[in-house]
């Protein structure tokens, strides 16, 4: 099952496994709530940011899993947006994974390692880590710095195009506030980072 809108926004639950109409019904509704189109969609298989982790994480297919695309214009404020409008979701024990990287330039994953490619991919990590994880910043700059993420020091040579990183987006716009937890892992001589938001009931 797939949710579509704008016309490239989907939410996909996987014939293999356990399907959940009810939630994929959830946030349909939910994004119809926020003014934002959306459609179900039965045929669309996963795509392997879903299927991989999840294969790794649950290797036994045991929980129900539902997919949402991103928008194929890959406007960072409407994935912002998209990430907003879940936060009136009503679902016990929901886990949700922006599946994406915080470095993906492929040209880059295979050049020299050199000081200065070090050096920017380090730079843009740090903004990321600043962005999403600094108590003093307020919600409104943090969405500001996550929309005009562009500005951000070696943004393009990260990220050539953002579909990798606007998984994040949403998953901010979710949380509506800093990360809790931050993680860092090297790939292919590059720096990349996971960010973390714990349920409220986890933090208490």
């Amino acid at each position: 099952m797939t949710i579509r809108a704008f016309p490239l926004l989907r939410i996909n639950c996987n014939t293999q496994v356990q399907a959940e109409p009810k939630l994929a019904t959830k946030v349909q509704q939910a994004l119809l709530n926020a003014g934002i189109p959306a459609q179900l969609d039965y045929k669309r298989g996963y795509d392997h940011g879903a299927f991989v982790p999840l294969t790794l994480m649950y290797p036994a297919a045991d929980i129900p899993v539902i997919q949402l695309s991103l928008l194929n214009n890959l406007d960072p404020l409407q994935h912002l947006a998209i990430g907003k409008a879940l936060q009136s979701l009503q679902y016990d024990e929901l886990l949700v994974i922006g599946s994406g990287f915080s470095f993906h330039n492929m040209r880059e994953f295979f050049a020299p390692d050199t000081e200065e490619r070090r050096a920017k991919n380090l730079a843009f990590e740090q903004w990321l880590h600043t962005t999403l994880s600094d108590q003093n910043s307020s919600e409104s700059e943090r969405w500001d710095k996550m929309a005009s993420w562009t500005n951000a020091p070696y943004a393009r040579y990260c990220h050539p195009r953002e579909e990798h990183l606007l998984p994040l987006h949403i998953c901010y716009g979710l949380a509506g506030r800093k990360s809790d937890e931050q993680q860092s892992v090297t790939v292919l001589n590059k720096q990349s980072s996971a960010f973390v938001w714990r349920s409220k009931s986890d933090n208490n």
